[in-house]
């Protein structure tokens, strides 16, 4: 079993969203100040495809999920390996 995703409230900063950020993505954790520091910019962040609890995390949304981010996919990693 893999964790492929957290999802991330951007409510303390950017009112009523939540996205998605892949855990390949987590520059430090600091458990004293209960945060989490991703390599990504706030405002790419912001701009992220949004994520309800209703969606469904197709290869599609990943796709566009890492593209939005310009990051690689992890089945990109898989099909290698294969």
């Amino acid at each position: 079993m893999a964790l492929r995703y957290l999802i991330i409230n951007t409510g303390n900063w950017w009112p009523g969203k939540k996205v998605l950020v892949s855990p390949h993505w987590i520059e430090r954790v600091s458990w004293s100040e209960a945060k989490v520091f991703v390599n990504l910019s706030r405002d790419t962040i912001k701009e992220s495809p949004e994520y309800t609890e209703d969606s469904l995390i197709t290869r599609e949304y990943e796709i566009e999920l890492h593209r939005h981010y310009d990051r690689p996919g992890y089945w990109i990693d898989e099909l290698v390996a294969n």
